[in-house]
């Protein structure tokens, strides 16, 4: 066939394929200034953000969690799964080659038109050859699905940074809430011993005539309240103890080697001033949002051009022959090349379901992009709001257990100069005791929620490098799907 000929008969099958639909108007992935990401940026908080706590055993609970933690290796996993996949998308644009043989034994029919004395006789039909093909990917079909493939295993090892980062806030929430237990803990066991004292005080001044019976009551049903309280604040210690194992990668056997925590809560974890403009650069699960996109879009786009003719470049050479031993003849031989077009003409509605359905993932990856960033902002604006009323919190709160301290003092004064009797003493230390136990709750509270912002802005992973390096740029991911 003349190269005319074969142009007359490409226009011709061109002409009778299946047509792919029209593209499809999509949502718009939000802007950082349609969620208010505005301000000064903040820099990215260096690795090892926990040892500002400055307490060795929270340390080596974080390493172990990161280490052994069923959640990342189900999340590496995943990433060597998407990096072999993205493998074989790339293995497509490059030549493949085989090479084949075949021996048959058979007989051939009476009637055969075949050379005799071949005709009614069995013999051996052999076959050897290497074959050569080459998909030329004119229409971006094979280049698409590999874009999309390096998106989602680049959306992968993001999502395992965003584990390891779940993960340390986690253990250090654990963390500060068995510090708070502890101290609880105490100030319950205080409050436990000092109402045995005032049931005691309470009986003797019943017995000599100061106090009823009445008084006495009141002081025994306190009793039982300051030790369910104390048995209470220990439970919830050992629970804390429970989970910080688990969340490290641990069993029943590390209960007893997880000691009491000694943290430095007010110096650790500073808190940025600002909302940062830079939230959407640093956190792993918005920059793993935004890849999903690329990713989308790109099979979307491969999807799309499956509607338009695979041509291959194809070659082959060897040889063949009735009779094995004619196979070494140089007659034997053959060869051929040439392109080789496949155009889809019928499919009973295949391909444009599968475009259909990757136009409908996109969307979704689109709304889980915006998603993911509403919730990041919102995150981020929560516990800077709670970080702040903490803080007015802890201020009040300061000033009550000053003025409770002061009254314990003068209580405790009238009591040595006898104008005041030791109950009234007892009452002021109860005072003194809840004041602290509220201190402690805004104390811990504010290191949760330190923690828990250090997680929504990103934490301690630096994204800037992985983007740089490998990942493609996030802002070209938005203006390739916004309509």
């Amino acid at each position: 066939m003349s190269f005319k000929n074969t142009i007359l008969l490409f226009g011709v099958l061109l002409t009778g394929c299946v047509l792919p639909p029209k593209e499809s108007a999509h949502p718009a992935a939000l802007a950082n200034t349609r969620v208010g990401l505005t301000g000064v940026a903040v820099e990215p908080v260096p690795e090892g953000w926990w040892k500002s706590f400055d307490d060795p055993q929270l340390d080596s609970l974080i390493r172990l969690g990161l280490k052994d933690s069923p959640n990342l290796a189900q999340a590496q996993a995943r990433v060597a799964d998407a990096l072999a996949r993205s493998q074989i998308a790339q293995s497509k644009r490059l030549p493949s080659a085989n090479l084949d043989a075949s021996a048959l034994y058979q007989r051939a029919p009476e009637n055969f038109v075949i050379p005799p004395p071949l005709a009614g006789h069995s013999f051996w039909e052999g076959q050897a050859g290497a074959s050569l093909s080459w998909d030329l990917d004119f229409f971006g079909k094979q280049a698409n699905a590999i874009r999309s493939a390096q998106a989602l295993s680049y959306s992968a090892e993001l999502d395992v940074e965003n584990a390891k980062l779940l993960l340390g806030t986690a253990i250090a929430q654990a963390y500060v809430e068995l510090y708070r237990e502890n101290a609880l803990a105490d100030i319950a066991e205080r409050s436990a011993a000092q109402r045995e004292n005032i049931v005691a005080i309470t009986r003797r001044r019943v017995a000599a005539g100061v106090d009823t019976q009445l008084e006495l009551r009141q002081a025994e049903g306190q009793l039982p309240q300051a030790h369910v309280a104390r048995d209470q604040a220990q439970a919830a210690a050992d629970l804390a103890v429970h989970q910080l194992a688990a969340l490290s990668g641990q069993g029943a056997d590390a209960y007893a080697s997880i000691k009491r925590p000694v943290l430095n809560l007010d110096a650790a974890l500073p808190v940025p001033t600002a909302l940062p403009i830079n939230l959407l650069a640093r956190r792993p699960d918005v920059l793993s949002a935004r890849l999903n996109i690329e990713a989308a879009d790109s099979q979307r786009l491969s999807d799309r051009a499956a509607f338009y003719p695979d041509i291959n470049l194809k070659a082959l050479a060897g040889v063949g022959a009735f009779g094995l031993n004619n196979l070494v003849q140089w007659s034997a031989r053959g060869y051929g090349a040439g392109p080789f077009i496949s155009l889809p003409l019928f499919d009973g509605g295949r391909l444009r379901a599968q475009y259909k359905s990757s136009e409908a993932q996109l969307d979704s990856a689109i709304a889980g992009y915006n998603d993911t960033v509403l919730r990041a902002v919102q995150q981020t604006a929560d516990q800077l709001t709670r970080i702040d009323a903490l803080a007015r919190e802890r201020m009040e709160q300061q000033q009550t257990l000053e003025a409770n301290e002061a009254a314990y003092k003068l209580a405790e004064e009238r009591y040595r100069a006898g104008l005041a009797s030791y109950l009234s003493v007892l009452n002021a230390e109860t005072q003194v005791l809840t004041a602290r136990q509220t201190m402690v709750d805004i104390v811990a509270d504010q290191a949760v929620a330190r923690v828990t912002l250090l997680s929504a802005i990103g934490g301690s992973f630096d994204a800037r490098a992985l983007r740089s390096n490998t990942a493609p740029n996030s802002d070209q991911v938005l203006t390739r799907v916004i309509p």
